[in-house]
Protein backbone atom coordinates (compact mmCIF):
# COMPACT_ATOMS: atom_id res chain seq x y z
CA UNK A 1 0.00 0.00 0.00
CA UNK A 2 1.56 3.59 -1.40
CA UNK A 3 0.74 6.54 0.83
CA UNK A 4 1.31 9.55 -0.35
CA UNK A 5 0.18 13.34 0.28
CA UNK A 6 -0.01 16.06 -2.71
CA UNK A 7 -1.21 19.41 -2.76
CA UNK A 8 -5.03 20.20 -2.90
CA UNK A 9 -5.77 20.52 -6.23
CA UNK A 10 -9.06 22.09 -7.68
CA UNK A 11 -10.05 18.29 -9.23
CA UNK A 12 -10.06 17.39 -5.79
CA UNK A 13 -13.46 19.65 -4.89
CA UNK A 14 -15.39 17.14 -5.49
CA UNK A 15 -14.14 14.51 -3.20
CA UNK A 16 -13.98 17.13 -0.10
CA UNK A 17 -17.58 18.16 -0.77
CA UNK A 18 -18.62 14.32 -0.74
CA UNK A 19 -16.51 13.42 2.26
CA UNK A 20 -17.53 16.29 4.37
CA UNK A 21 -20.99 16.00 3.41
CA UNK A 22 -20.66 12.31 4.69
CA UNK A 23 -22.85 11.76 7.95
CA UNK A 24 -19.80 9.67 9.10
CA UNK A 25 -17.16 12.10 8.81
CA UNK A 26 -18.15 15.38 9.77
CA UNK A 27 -19.82 14.30 13.51
CA UNK A 28 -17.45 16.27 14.87
CA UNK A 29 -16.44 19.02 12.46
CA UNK A 30 -17.52 22.33 12.29
CA UNK A 31 -18.19 23.23 8.46
CA UNK A 32 -21.22 24.67 7.99
CA UNK A 33 -23.08 22.30 6.46
CA UNK A 34 -23.78 20.59 3.10
CA UNK A 35 -20.84 21.94 1.24
CA UNK A 36 -21.53 22.73 -1.87
CA UNK A 37 -19.10 22.74 -5.15
CA UNK A 38 -19.29 26.13 -6.57
CA UNK A 39 -18.59 27.34 -2.80
CA UNK A 40 -15.91 25.20 -2.02
CA UNK A 41 -14.39 26.09 -5.56
CA UNK A 42 -14.47 29.98 -4.33
CA UNK A 43 -12.60 28.87 -0.85
CA UNK A 44 -10.13 26.97 -3.03
CA UNK A 45 -9.39 30.37 -5.37
CA UNK A 46 -9.40 31.97 -2.44
CA UNK A 47 -6.66 30.20 -0.58
CA UNK A 48 -4.65 28.53 -3.23
CA UNK A 49 -1.69 30.79 -2.77
CA UNK A 50 -2.06 31.19 0.79
CA UNK A 51 1.09 31.65 2.76
CA UNK A 52 -0.61 30.72 6.11
CA UNK A 53 -1.98 27.31 5.29
CA UNK A 54 -0.89 23.95 3.44
CA UNK A 55 -3.87 21.86 2.22
CA UNK A 56 -3.06 18.36 0.98
CA UNK A 57 -4.87 15.13 -0.57
CA UNK A 58 -4.03 11.61 1.12
CA UNK A 59 -3.47 9.20 -1.75
CA UNK A 60 -3.77 5.22 -1.25
CA UNK A 61 -2.24 3.91 -4.46
CA UNK A 62 -2.84 6.73 -6.12
CA UNK A 63 -6.35 7.02 -5.22
CA UNK A 64 -7.74 9.85 -3.44
CA UNK A 65 -8.23 9.17 0.45
CA UNK A 66 -8.49 11.98 2.83
CA UNK A 67 -7.76 15.30 3.29
CA UNK A 68 -4.77 16.25 5.59
CA UNK A 69 -3.15 19.83 5.88
CA UNK A 70 -2.11 22.41 8.18
CA UNK A 71 -4.16 25.90 9.32
CA UNK A 72 -2.72 29.02 10.92
CA UNK A 73 0.72 29.05 9.69
CA UNK A 74 2.80 30.95 11.99
CA UNK A 75 6.27 31.30 10.88
CA UNK A 76 7.26 33.62 13.51
CA UNK A 77 6.36 30.89 16.34
CA UNK A 78 6.84 28.30 14.12
CA UNK A 79 3.51 26.24 14.59
CA UNK A 80 0.98 25.36 13.01
CA UNK A 81 -2.30 23.26 13.23
CA UNK A 82 -3.06 20.33 12.13
CA UNK A 83 -6.20 18.43 10.64
CA UNK A 84 -6.81 15.17 9.13
CA UNK A 85 -10.04 13.67 7.42
CA UNK A 86 -10.29 10.34 5.63
CA UNK A 87 -12.72 9.93 2.63
CA UNK A 88 -14.15 6.68 2.13
CA UNK A 89 -15.00 3.65 4.75
CA UNK A 90 -12.69 1.33 2.53
CA UNK A 91 -10.08 3.55 3.95
CA UNK A 92 -10.48 3.46 7.40
CA UNK A 93 -8.64 1.60 10.59
CA UNK A 94 -5.71 1.10 7.70
CA UNK A 95 -2.48 2.88 8.58
CA UNK A 96 -3.19 5.61 5.99
CA UNK A 97 -3.68 8.36 8.36
CA UNK A 98 -1.09 7.59 10.46
CA UNK A 99 1.42 7.11 7.71
CA UNK A 100 -0.10 10.43 6.11
CA UNK A 101 0.32 12.07 9.15
CA UNK A 102 4.08 11.24 9.46
CA UNK A 103 4.62 12.51 6.00
CA UNK A 104 2.84 15.69 7.04
CA UNK A 105 4.83 16.35 10.09
CA UNK A 106 8.38 15.74 8.12
CA UNK A 107 6.85 18.32 4.95
CA UNK A 108 5.95 20.92 8.25
CA UNK A 109 9.59 20.56 9.41
CA UNK A 110 11.63 20.57 5.79
CA UNK A 111 9.44 23.12 4.14
CA UNK A 112 8.52 25.49 7.15
CA UNK A 113 10.44 24.91 9.47
CA UNK A 114 7.97 24.07 12.58
CA UNK A 115 8.76 23.37 15.93
CA UNK A 116 5.04 22.36 16.85
CA UNK A 117 1.87 21.08 15.53
CA UNK A 118 -1.11 21.48 17.54
CA UNK A 119 -4.95 20.51 17.44
CA UNK A 120 -8.69 20.63 19.20
CA UNK A 121 -10.72 17.52 19.08
CA UNK A 122 -14.13 17.62 20.78
CA UNK A 123 -13.99 15.09 24.00
CA UNK A 124 -16.57 12.63 22.91
CA UNK A 125 -13.63 11.95 19.87
CA UNK A 126 -12.15 8.91 21.37
CA UNK A 127 -11.40 7.28 18.25
CA UNK A 128 -9.55 10.36 16.86
CA UNK A 129 -7.97 10.81 20.37
CA UNK A 130 -5.94 7.18 19.90
CA UNK A 131 -5.22 8.61 16.22
CA UNK A 132 -3.35 11.43 17.82
CA UNK A 133 -1.84 10.24 20.65
CA UNK A 134 -0.56 6.96 18.69
CA UNK A 135 0.91 9.53 16.32
CA UNK A 136 3.02 10.80 19.24
CA UNK A 137 0.72 14.27 20.09
CA UNK A 138 0.97 14.91 23.65
CA UNK A 139 -2.72 16.14 25.03
CA UNK A 140 -1.81 19.42 26.78
CA UNK A 141 -5.59 20.77 28.33
CA UNK A 142 -9.06 20.90 28.19
CA UNK A 143 -11.05 24.03 26.77
CA UNK A 144 -14.05 24.15 28.92
CA UNK A 145 -17.06 25.13 26.86
CA UNK A 146 -15.01 26.41 23.74
CA UNK A 147 -17.26 26.04 20.73
CA UNK A 148 -21.25 26.67 20.28
CA UNK A 149 -22.50 24.47 17.58
CA UNK A 150 -26.34 24.18 17.00
CA UNK A 151 -26.80 25.75 20.53
CA UNK A 152 -25.03 22.80 22.35
CA UNK A 153 -21.68 23.74 24.30
CA UNK A 154 -18.74 21.35 23.31
CA UNK A 155 -15.69 21.30 25.27
CA UNK A 156 -12.17 20.06 23.38
CA UNK A 157 -9.03 19.07 24.13
CA UNK A 158 -5.93 20.65 22.84
CA UNK A 159 -2.95 18.59 22.12
CA UNK A 160 0.78 19.10 20.82
CA UNK A 161 3.58 17.65 19.12
CA UNK A 162 6.73 18.96 19.04
CA UNK A 163 8.35 18.29 15.63
CA UNK A 164 12.15 17.70 16.62
CA UNK A 165 10.83 15.48 19.08
CA UNK A 166 8.95 13.43 17.44
CA UNK A 167 11.48 12.78 14.43
CA UNK A 168 14.32 11.74 16.82
CA UNK A 169 11.86 9.53 18.57
CA UNK A 170 11.16 8.48 14.66
CA UNK A 171 15.14 7.85 13.93
CA UNK A 172 15.64 6.32 17.25
CA UNK A 173 12.96 3.34 16.67
CA UNK A 174 13.69 3.67 13.10
CA UNK A 175 17.51 2.17 14.25
CA UNK A 176 16.51 -0.61 16.77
Amino acid sequence: MEIRIRKFIEQDIPYKVKWINDCENNKYLHYDLPLREDKTLVWFNSIKNSTRRADYTITCNGEPAGLIGLLNIDKVNRKAEYYVTLGEKKFKGKGIATEASDLLIKESYNSFGLNKIYLYTEVDNTSAQKLFERIGFIREGLLREDLIKNGRKIDRFAYGLYIEEYISNRNNSNAN
